[in-house]
């Protein structure tokens, strides 16, 4: 059974720094798409950054492309989002997702999420 726990997430400055975690107990980011999303209050859920089942692929979305980077550590069955250059509007809770496939940005594409983590930057 897929369970995904984000980590990680906390108060943090404007142009700072700070790496999420994403667990999972089976072998999901060997066996699946994985992807970060992000929800900030009265918006919708968004499209952060994927990577391909097995890690040779990786997406991100152009908010974040140059500050952000999605990688996987297949021994520790762990997604990362390391994220740099932080801005206040980066602020919101993260989501790890799984999915077997179709298109990254779709909310539908993915079977499972996890609680999500919350992050919050201060300008």
């Amino acid at each position: 059974q897929v369970q995904l726990t984000e980590s990680g997430g906390r108060l943090v400055q404007a142009v700072d720094s700070l790496r999420l975690s994403c667990a999972d107990a089976g072998r999901t980011v060997l066996r699946y798409n994985m992807a970060w999303f992000r929800q900030a209050p009265g918006k919708e859920r968004e499209f952060v950054s994927g990577i391909s089942r097995g890690g040779t692929q990786t997406i991100d979305a152009d908010s974040v492309t140059g500050r952000f980077i999605i990688s996987t550590d297949n021994a520790k069955k762990t997604v990362f989002l390391e994220m740099a250059s932080l801005k206040p509007d980066d602020s919101a809770v993260y989501y790890c997702a799984a999915s077997n496939g179709g298109t990254w940005q779709r909310l539908n594409s993915y079977a499972y999420w996890g609680q999500g983590t919350q992050v919050t930057v201060s300008s």
